[in-house]
């Protein structure tokens, strides 16, 4: 396996003041099934979140839905103080039970709501600031501005550092940065989906972190013969490794936070920030991935 340090992805200053090494980790898998509970292993799960600051990943994603409260509760047992690390959480999404179906995931933008959710992230993760927090979704049923305007202030009692946004486009951004300053956009994006292109070139032109989740989606550009699969080969990486070796080289803004809650995995995901993709690979995997995300 090639040498394993994410600092070899490159580095990005969260909010213009947070340097971290753009390839960071999402911590949504080390709950359980449907993102519900505990980890099946909990204790492979726990060696890959201590796994993380010994191969340079100091950038981690977590969401207090993700459990819910088993994220954040891990990443503390496992790694608190976290001297040298940039803990990223998300509010605004309840949980209606495990899975991705219906009710299972609801937003929820009341003022006194997204305010308890910082308040109990910062006690899980007993911290007094969260250093970047992040609107999960915008929930369409509470007036938008409202729910800026409870962030803006929290941000000014200290509560949060820097903020983020989750699921959204433009003309959301623009309509944020009336209250705040947007650090980062978490979008899903990978080499085959790429509805949000308008999105990363906005987060690039303003110096906004652009977090894809997902990252290392291929579809079918992963199956024997493609552009994916051959570049692969050349290399000597597995197909995932490319997908994400593309997604880094694409932008300097972005930040892709693959999760995963075995340490093998880990270091397999992390072995991609070495792999450097010739300026001719990448826009053949970029015209192979654009015109599978048009036909979809």
């Amino acid at each position: 396996m090639t040498d394993i340090n994410a600092a070899q992805s490159g580095q990005f200053k969260v909010g213009g003041d947070i340097e971290i090494n753009r390839l960071g980790f999402g911590a949504m898998r080390v709950t359980g099934e449907g993102v519900w509970g505990e980890a099946k292993d909990r204790a492979e799960a726990m060696r890959t979140l201590k796994r993380l600051p010994e191969i340079g990943i100091n950038f981690i994603d977590t969401a207090d839905a993700y459990g819910p409260e088993t994220s954040e509760n891990m990443l503390t047992e496992a790694l608190y103080p976290f001297k040298g690390l940039l803990i990223a959480t998300k509010g605004g999404l309840v949980r209606g039970g495990p899975g991705t179906g219906a009710g299972a995931w609801t937003p929820v933008g009341r003022p006194e709501y997204l305010r308890q959710a910082v308040l109990m992230s910062l006690r899980r993760l007993k911290a007094e600031t969260i250093d970047l927090w992040q609107l999960h979704r915008i929930d369409p049923k509470t007036p938008r501005d409202e729910q800026f305007g409870v962030i803006r202030d929290m941000q000014k009692e200290g509560l949060i550092r820097h903020v983020g946004l989750s699921e959204v486009n433009v003309g959301e951004i623009e309509a944020a940065q009336k209250f705040f300053r947007v650090a980062t956009v978490q979008n899903q994006y990978n080499l085959v989906h790429r509805v949000h292109e308008d999105v990363l070139d906005y987060c690039e032109k303003h110096n906004i972190g652009f977090m894809p989740w997902f990252p290392l989606a291929a579809g079918d550009l992963a199956k024997p013969g493609t552009v994916l699969d051959a570049v692969a080969k050349k290399l000597g990486a597995t197909p995932s490794q490319i997908a994400l070796a593309w997604v880094l080289k694409r932008s300097p803004v972005m930040l892709p936070i693959p999760g995963t809650g075995k340490v093998k995995h880990l270091e397999e995901n992390t072995a991609a920030a070495s792999i450097k993709l010739s300026d001719a690979d990448f826009k053949a995997l970029d015209a192979a991935g654009l015109k599978l995300s048009r036909a979809a």
